[in-house]
């Protein structure tokens, strides 16, 4: 009863100061205002006001709010806990057993790289790209080298 009050109270501030901006021909001014010091007595009208005025001073509420807060606290801790650790419990049980089995997971027995490829990145299959009919791996810098010359470097 007393926030429908305080809300009306302040709704016929805002309608006043409204028609008083009117008054010194503010129209767009005046309209704004009055769209901002309707809010109070609508929200009075349509009962949310009570609604929050329940929300705020009922202790079950703030407990009820004061468990969820546990719980995602706890749930946030378990994600930082398992990342650490290295993953679920299935993860963790596969790593095991692949240590075990010879410390090579299945996929992973095959270079980074792949197959007959080189530090140039061409293929085994295709020949290698080089000066002179060479075939060392020291001439496959002779470019790069060059290069550093000219600069001076």
């Amino acid at each position: 009863m007393l926030t429908d009050t305080i809300c009306a109270a302040l709704s016929a501030a805002g309608l006043g100061i409204a028609g008083l901006t009117a008054y010194r021909k503010r129209f767009l001014a005046a309209t704004r205002i009055a769209a901002y010091a309707l809010i109070p007595l609508g929200l009075a009208m349509t009962g949310i006001l009570d609604w929050l005025t329940d929300l705020v001073f009922k202790p079950s509420i703030w407990l009820g709010f004061g468990l969820l807060g546990i719980s995602w606290a706890l749930f946030m801790i378990t994600r930082a806990v398992e990342h650490r650790s290295g993953g679920t419990r299935k993860e963790r049980r596969a790593a095991a057993a692949a240590e075990r089995a010879g410390g090579v997971s299945a996929g992973t027995s095959e270079p980074a790289l792949g197959p007959g490829r080189g530090a140039t990145g061409v293929k085994a299959s295709g020949k290698p790209k080089t000066k002179g009919g060479t075939s060392s791996g020291t001439d496959d810098f002779s470019d790069i080298e060059a290069i550093l010359k000219k600069h001076g470097i």
